[in-house]
């Protein structure tokens, strides 16, 4: 008999719990609120904050507003550069910060590093974390701009190779809060391992000259939903993700998961479920991303149940 779990680890996280409260906390006295930038990477979540009546804008919206006397803006999760903010203040917007603040706490760490390098003037900050995204906009904000974004490891080594990145100065590394421990960890053996190499001395050897500091910056609820989700993905015959698709925590965590069960399938919604994924017996496990609402987990899950209590004919006797 087909059965459906929910992983208990999976849904939103405590940043965005919280960001989504303070939306809705405003909503209720009937207010327009703006929010920079989608509040949740989730359409099904989004939909229903827009029906509260949630405007989404972008910078391209900011950039072009003449002036905003009155209204409020909500600042997302992700956090924002301190452009932004100057941008959003001068326009007349009153700001609901709802930065994350594990993402405050980075954007300082960054910040401080980077002005003790322009002290000395010396020195590289590299952020791990993908291109273009909100937080990572946030903070390359808090170095003017200077940090060097990488996503992964060829990246690196051709930063390298175009000289954008140093292996002769004293270099800090950083890593968006939402991004894989294990592939953090792997960067940043191979930026010591080069940097090493370039210096002529051994990896044990370069390790007590200081030129190389990795942060420890992920989320550690992030980085504990790694570990659990790999368990989870294991324990079931079939893996249904549920995340939006502009979700860069989705996109890591359901490549987690199909590297550990390839019957792993990503969907926004219950229109995207098909009757041929399942098999009469299969151990189903339903899961999603920090931006995946408890309520969407739970409507796939009941999905999939109701889809699967009658088989047709043909399948029944094939399976008998």
């Amino acid at each position: 008999m087909l059965t459906v779990d929910i992983d208990t680890n999976s849904g939103f996280c405590a940043g965005v719990i919280s960001a989504i409260g303070k939306a809705e906390e405003f909503l209720k006295e009937g207010e327009r609120l703006y929010s920079l930038g989608a509040i949740v990477h989730n359409d099904a979540e989004l939909s229903r904050l827009v029906g509260k009546g949630l405007v989404t804008i972008d910078k391209e919206d900011l950039e072009e507003m003449v002036a905003a006397e009155g209204e409020v803006l909500l600042i997302r999760a992700h956090g924002e550069p301190p452009q932004t903010y100057a941008t959003a203040e001068n326009l007349g917007f009153k700001i609901i910060d709802c930065t994350c603040p594990v993402v405050l706490k980075l954007q300082q760490r960054i910040k401080d590093a980077y002005l003790k390098h322009l002290e000395s003037g010396k020195g590289q900050i590299i952020i791990f974390g993908k291109i273009g995204h909100a937080e990572v906009l946030g903070l390359i904000g808090q170095t003017d701009g200077t940090a060097v974004v990488v996503e992964n490891i060829a990246m690196l080594e051709n930063c390298v190779k175009e000289g954008s990145i140093k292996l002769d100065v004293p270099t800090e590394v950083f890593s968006q809060t939402t991004k894989s421990p294990a592939e953090y960890s792997r960067l940043c053996t191979r930026l010591e391992e080069m940097m090493a190499g370039y210096n002529e001395l051994s990896v044990e050897r370069f390790k007590g000259r200081g030129l190389l500091t990795v942060h420890n910056t992920i989320c550690s609820q992030v980085a504990t939903r790694h570990e659990r989700l790999s368990k989870f993905a294991l324990e079931h015959d079939i893996v249904i993700f549920v995340s939006g698709k502009a979700s860069s925590n989705g996109k890591v965590l359901c490549d987690l998961c199909k590297s550990l069960n390839i019957r792993t399938y990503h969907i926004d919604s219950v229109s995207e479920i098909k009757r041929e994924w399942f098999r009469a017996d299969d151990k189903v496990g339903v899961c999603g991303a920090t931006s995946t609402p408890k309520w969407l987990l739970e409507e796939v899950a009941g999905y999939i149940l109701d889809l699967n209590k009658y088989v047709p004919e043909w399948e029944e006797k094939f399976i008998n």
